[in-house]
């Protein structure tokens, strides 16, 4: 419990964090797909949207990922149209971005919700992860958050450096009694009224001022305010 944010710093955290990011977000091709109108069938839309992003960026940085993405968004816009797709032409269009099996696992996912949810995507963190192969706690709750505006944390190496360096946690990542903590103290601050942003934004702050070697604390807007007890 000593890890746990006052409710005035978390207020002040939410309010800091994303007035930063409306300010500061890259502009990412997934990104631009979230200003669709939440109504069908778009919202199939973005949540495939995501889905994709998510995957493609797991263990492979942003700047490598985006020209796939666009080629594989251009190819195959929704999920009827992947589902079509051979394993052949998903895994030749993959070709350099490694880990092959996210590409098999993704293609299997689309057949699945195309043949047993009628093309519509499971909705909620719970739904996506218990239905879709290839899909853990941490890229359900980035989707059903970002996508479909459902109020669950993300806890991604990015968000790990920064919860650790906000409270000062000293024991290993690995560890899972500090996993634990992390969620629990994701969960905690994650804006209820913003959940998709707050989660960019918390994501944001990892990948580009609290880097692993020589964070921008300068650019900071959670140190300038006194939240982060690492701040230089």
């Amino acid at each position: 419990l000593r890890h746990r944010f006052t409710a005035k710093d978390v207020a002040q955290l939410r309010q800091s964090l994303l007035c930063w990011y409306d300010a500061n977000k890259r502009d990412l091709p997934w990104r631009r797909l979230l200003h669709l109108q939440i109504t069908e069938p778009d919202i199939n839309v973005r949540g495939y949207a995501i889905w994709v992003s998510e995957i493609m960026l797991q263990q492979t940085q942003v700047k490598t990922v985006i020209s796939y993405y666009n080629r594989w968004m251009q190819k195959w816009p929704t999920v009827h149209s992947l589902s079509a797709a051979s394993l052949e032409e998903v895994n030749s269009l993959w070709s350099g971005l490694g880990y092959y099996s996210r590409a098999k696992l993704l293609h299997e996912a689309v057949k699945k919700v195309v043949d047993e949810f009628g093309g519509n995507l499971p909705q909620t963190a719970e739904q996506l992860r218990g239905h879709l192969p290839g899909v853990g706690r941490y890229t359900a709750c980035a989707i059903s958050s970002i996508a479909f505006n459902e109020r669950v944390p993300v806890l991604d190496g990015n968000v790990m450096r920064v919860l650790t360096r906000l409270r000062e946690i000293g024991s290993p990542i690995q560890l899972n009694t500090t996993n634990a903590v992390l969620w629990d103290l994701a969960e905690q601050l994650v804006d209820p009224n913003r959940p998709g942003d707050f989660n960019q934004a918390i994501m944001e702050l990892g990948a580009v001022c609290c880097k692993p070697k020589q964070p921008n604390c300068s650019e900071c807007p959670l140190g300038e305010i006194g939240l982060c007890g690492a701040y230089e």
